[in-house]
């Protein structure tokens, strides 16, 4: 078969549910070219894929560009609407399902996953195309019609789990602020042994009393740093100072671990025992920290008079808790942040005058 009118693809055939596939390596400036995503102005019902948000497109499209000696990229899948052949290299055993794909000029590629990393790649080539010469897997499909890959996006989606953000913390190795918060948790007295490294929520019965999750989001807050933010060898210094000083004023944490007190008990009976309470510290932390650069662990020191028992409806309803349930939403935790401001003496910004005066009217109202 003649090639000028193909394209052609080195590729493996496998076969699933009775069909074939095949799995080929494409050059990156290729794949903007060819592999196409829905129309924006088709309605969901004709669409195989659901609708770019492209506001996704300039995170992945950085960190191409940004880690272009160490990207990692996972396949695209696509479904062809043409005929194709396959042409083995050879007819030994081992060579029979590794080949040549040849499918016509004319197909049309449609992308069943990966439409947000094929636009990233597109963004990604007008500042290093020389990332065009690499290669990514796309698992080919051929088209059995709309229904078809419609049906290939739900299956290929049914399973699909995001990681949960503790584990996202523990992995990435390229934010500093994440790798400094596991240090934090095997360094600072009241976090070793106490930190769920995995999940974003403790599970009931658990022997842990944090979230990595928690302790990189109060952390990055406290030390005001964006995401991807370099951390200086200070930033290290002062932060795990600050979390060991807050430690040394919380009594219950240092009896969890101690293991003189379960961490589940913790949790029934006090605020302090969720992540709302290590979030607000982080944001209370920061502005102390800029109001009394030197006398801020003397400040530090109101925690130990504060009544953290949720029984104290009269404090956390409204605050940290609703319904006398905790919930560490932004507001619950920016609420919680300006009582532990007012302890430690640091003045409330307007906007959060409002919302302490909100919070007032509301009890009243009730």
């Amino acid at each position: 078969m003649g090639t000028d009118n193909l394209h052609t693809f080195v590729a493996i055939r496998g076969i699933q549910a009775g069909r074939e596939y095949y799995v080929a390596m494409v050059s990156l400036n290729v794949i903007p070219k060819i592999f196409l995503f829905d129309e924006p102005g088709l309605p969901a019902e004709l669409k195989a894929q659901r609708t770019l948000n492209r506001a996704r497109v300039p995170d992945i499209a950085r960190y191409l560009v940004e880690n272009s000696r160490n990207y990692v990229l996972s396949s695209i899948t696509a479904s062809v609407d043409a005929k194709v052949v396959f042409e083995p290299f050879g007819d030994a055993a081992n060579a029979r399902n590794v080949g040549r794909l040849l499918v016509p000029m004319t197909a049309r590629f449609l992308i069943n996953d990966g439409q947000h990393r094929r636009a990233a790649l597109e963004e990604a080539l007008k500042d290093r195309p020389e990332l065009g010469e690499e290669t990514i897997s796309v698992v080919i499909f051929v088209d059995g019609g709309l229904k078809r890959s419609q049906q290939m996006f739900a299956d290929l989606n049914r399973h699909a789990v995001r990681p949960t953000q503790s584990l996202a913390v523990l992995y990435d190795h390229r934010d500093s602020v994440s790798q400094l918060s596991c240090r934090l948790a095997n360094r600072v007295t009241v976090f070793k042994n106490l930190t769920e490294m995995e999940k974003t929520t403790v599970p009931i019965r658990s022997n842990k009393l944090h979230t990595l999750s928690s302790i990189y989001q109060a952390t990055r807050t406290l030390l005001t740093k964006s995401k991807r933010s370099s951390v200086s060898p200070e930033d290290e210094q002062l932060a795990f100072e600050f979390w060991q000083e807050v430690g040394s004023c919380m009594p219950d944490w240092q009896l969890a671990a101690a293991k003189k007190v379960s961490c589940d008990e913790l949790r029934r009976e006090y605020v302090h025992a969720h992540g709302v309470t290590l979030q607000a510290l982080g944001f209370a932390g920061a502005a102390l920290l800029a109001q009394e650069p030197r006398g801020w662990k003397t400040k530090l020191k109101a925690l130990r008079k504060v009544d953290w028992s949720r029984t104290n409806g009269e404090l956390w309803e409204g605050r940290a808790l609703v319904g006398g349930r905790v919930s560490k939403s932004h507001v619950h935790v920016t609420l919680t942040a300006i009582l532990l401001k007012q302890c430690f003496g640091v003045p409330l910004t307007s906007a959060e005058k409002q919302l302490d005066g909100k919070l007032a009217r509301n009890r009243i109202a009730a």
